[in-house]
């Protein structure tokens, strides 16, 4: 029986980083850009993880993030704005009060920043639709008005995620999306 040499990936020696050399970090920024596929890995099962999260809805939180992209899709829009079209309420499968943080942070450093500010706003944006309910402002988005990413934002909040809890939409498959999926999280464009 042979052993095969090297399955051990390279790793860094130091055990703290203020010893830490440029050489032991060109070995960890070697191997997380060797792993960078599992990204977009991880993001589709976190993604995945959100057909059991419904809380009342009419669908579950996967296939509204599915009808959303599917319609964000639909509509024109690019691969950006499709993948964080899906991504949107990634949140949800960690936390609901604070899922657009979430969603907005896992997106930033692979899309660009109208996209970033669009997810992390859009619960302010959607309240437009529901806010009433819960006695609070339905126009918070209105204090967003002048900033640049605002068409977007209302864009994504009107017309694809608020009309997206029909069990009877005509909705794409996660499958459909993966190769966009890994597209956007293949690079990152910042910390």
């Amino acid at each position: 029986m042979t052993v095969s040499p090297a399955t051990t990936p390279a790793t860094a020696s130091f055990t703290s980083m203020d010893v830490s050399t440029a050489e032991q970090w060109a070995v960890v920024g070697a191997e997380t850009a060797k792993h960078q596929g599992r990204v977009a890995d991880r993001v589709l099962l976190l993604l995945g993880s959100l057909a059991d999260v419904v809380d009342g809805f009419a669908v579950d939180q996967l296939t509204h993030c599915l009808q959303t992209a599917t319609r964000a899709e639909r509509a024109g829009a690019d691969e950006q704005v499709v993948v964080a079209s899906l991504c949107h309420d990634i949140g949800k499968a960690i936390s609901v009060p604070n899922h657009p943080r979430i969603a907005a942070e896992i997106l930033r450093p692979y899309v660009r920043d109208e996209v970033t500010q669009a997810i992390l706003y859009h619960q302010e944006f959607q309240g437009r639709h529901y806010f009433h309910h819960f006695d609070m402002d339905p126009n918070l988005r209105d204090g967003h008005r002048n900033e640049p990413w605002y068409p977007l934002a209302e864009q994504f909040a009107d017309e694809w995620d608020q009309t997206s809890f029909d069990p009877d939409y005509p909705t794409e498959p996660l499958a459909h999306f993966e190769p966009a999926v890994r597209s956007v999280f293949a690079t990152p464009h910042s910390f």
